[in-house]
């Protein structure tokens, strides 16, 4: 099942600061909630979010790594392919894990598709982001998409698009 709303997405380099790209998208006057992240499971912030159970009890280990879970946790939805998931938005989770005929959005392929992107476009832009470490997708009305768009690109956006009634359609970055 696809989203309702329109949307932009965008991929990202595992260097950049995704704080600055949300704070951009913040100052824009889009909500955290309305953001859908797909990390690299190589990503090191993937990395600090699977290593939190190895961890002991390290005070200050512990600190550093409840804060990046409570930041991820503010979004719409975060997803660690083959490890795991946080949904806050009732539209992210009903895409993402209502309608998925019981396949986990952290499986290695699908969560773009559940998005609304078609099969093709979604598996190309899942295994980029294999490689170049995090994907988001920001839901907007179509009215927003190309101020989102514009967003993303000022943020470091190495290719990014426009997902419009369930067609996705790439734009340079």
């Amino acid at each position: 099942m696809a989203l309702n709303a329109s949307g932009v997405y965008a991929t990202y380099p595992d260097r950049v600061a995704l704080t600055e790209v949300l704070q951009a998208l913040g100052r824009g006057g889009f909500d955290k909630e309305s953001i859908c992240m797909l990390l690299s499971p190589t990503h090191p912030i993937a990395a600090i979010v699977r290593e939190s159970s190895t961890h002991g009890f390290e005070r200050e280990e512990n600190a550093v790594t409840a804060g990046w879970i409570g930041w991820l946790s503010e979004l719409g939805a975060v997803v660690i392919p083959t490890f795991g998931f946080f949904i806050r938005s009732r539209e992210f989770f009903h895409a993402l894990v209502v309608q998925r005929d019981s396949v986990a959005p952290c499986s290695d392929t699908g969560t773009l598709a559940a998005l609304g992107f078609p099969e093709e476009e979604a598996e190309h832009l899942e295994s980029q982001v294999r490689e170049v470490g995090v994907f988001l997708f920001l839901a907007c009305l179509e009215t927003q998409t190309q101020w989102a768009l514009e967003l993303l690109r000022a943020t470091g956006a190495e290719d990014s698009g426009l997902l419009q009634r369930d067609v996705a359609v790439a734009t340079a970055a």
